[in-house]
């Protein structure tokens, strides 16, 4: 994760509105391209999607990119052993007080207990952090343990994009530039072989969100 990277998810505006979730925020790039990020689902208690990647986690769980914490707080409820980590040190608070563990950590800084976790998670689109999807899948790779799960959610549409974004709350730029990607699952299966993973099964939920679990190969 660049610095850039790190000081707009620590920015004001995304750490506000993890408090007041109904505010709008986007990625936007400067050719029009838009993704609005879903605060209010992803500040409100896990759903029916997100159950289905919460049945399917197997010992040890690090959540990357955690957020406001729910799927920390939904598998420590399970009695999962599970750390969340995000740069967004408000979001860190979040999910401590939801009675969770989180760290303010990128997912490239060093990391407690590398190569001993059961499972990783990128959801809600987490796969796009640093904007290079080998490099993260190989970083990961290094975190979990052998034949360890990587549980990704992937975008609805065939893509495999690279783009430069910034926040925006509205049509307000709210951080500066960073890279990002925009990941399908196909996508993401060609970028997993090479990178030490192997597709082990592929899902979407009746909300319509696409799921790939990944097992670490030896």
């Amino acid at each position: 994760m660049t610095a850039h990277e790190h000081r707009a998810w620590s920015s004001g505006s995304y750490a506000r509105a993890l408090q007041t979730p109904q505010r709008s925020l986007f990625l936007c790039d400067a050719e029009g391209w838009c993704l609005s990020l879903d605060l209010e689902r992803w500040s409100a208690q896990a759903d029916a999607g997100d159950r289905t990647v919460l049945q399917r986690c197997v010992g040890r769980v690090l959540d990357i990119g955690c957020g406001a914490g729910r799927l920390v707080e939904a598998l420590a409820g399970r009695g999962h052993h599970v750390l969340g980590i995000d740069v967004c040190p408000s979001a860190v608070i979040t999910t401590v007080c939801r009675g969770g563990s989180a760290l303010s950590r990128s997912v490239f800084e060093p990391l407690p207990d590398e190569g001993r976790w059961g499972t990783a998670l990128l959801i809600d689109g987490n796969i796009g952090i640093g904007g290079d999807p080998q490099r993260l899948l190989r970083r990961v790779r290094d975190l979990v343990r052998e034949e360890g799960l990587l549980l990704v959610e992937t975008a609805a549409a065939d893509v495999d994009e690279r783009r430069r974004v910034r926040i925006h709350a509205g049509s307000r730029p709210v951080s500066g530039v960073f890279p990002w990607a925009t990941v399908g699952t196909a996508a993401l299966s060609r970028h997993a072989a090479s990178s030490g993973w192997s597709e082990a099964e592929r899902w979407r939920s009746a909300g319509g969100r696409h799921f790939v679990a990944l097992r670490a190969c030896r």
